[in-house]
């Protein structure tokens, strides 16, 4: 079906549908775009996640598919009459693989303990300028954390 005018906007029934597509996946794109920003920027580069409940700041160093991760578990010694803090440091090395650019997932280069053999799948929820907001499972535990890391280098 042919609209009969020949002027300018005249299209086909056909053409008009691929018309409206295109336009409406332009707006997609282009809103979700500006609204992520571009999450390339944190495959590479050094992080840092925020200190924890019974861990300092964690420094994350990504290059291609390793993730280095420095901190310091922070551990009370209790003494008779004395009581302590005591920090660990720890580096952890895991390998980190991409499935696309919002979810990656994450597994310990030489796990110590059982649970370390387990992958963390981790989805990223929300990107600002130097940040992102993320939601992380370990395996096929229940356990499920939320966090930010913020990009330093």
């Amino acid at each position: 079906m042919s609209v009969k005018n020949k002027g300018f906007f005249s299209f086909n029934l056909q053409n008009n549908k691929y018309f409206l597509y295109s336009l409406f996946s332009l707006l997609i794109l282009s809103s979700c775009s500006s609204e992520k920003g571009d999450p390339d920027r944190f495959k590479q580069g050094v992080f840092e996640i925020p200190a924890g409940d019974g861990y300092s700041k964690t420094i994350i160093t990504r290059i291609d598919s390793l993730q280095i991760e420095e901190y310091d578990k922070i551990i009370s010694v209790s003494n008779d009459s004395l009581s302590e803090e005591r920090r660990i440091k720890h580096v952890d090395t895991l390998y980190i693989k991409w499935k696309n650019n919002f979810f990656y997932s994450l597994k310990m280069k030489s796990p110590k303990k059982q649970l370390d053999k387990d992958a963390i799948y981790v989805q990223i929820t929300k990107i600002t300028d130097n940040s992102y907001q993320f939601s992380a499972k370990i395996g096929f535990s229940k356990f499920l954390t939320d966090g930010t890391i913020y990009k330093v280098k």
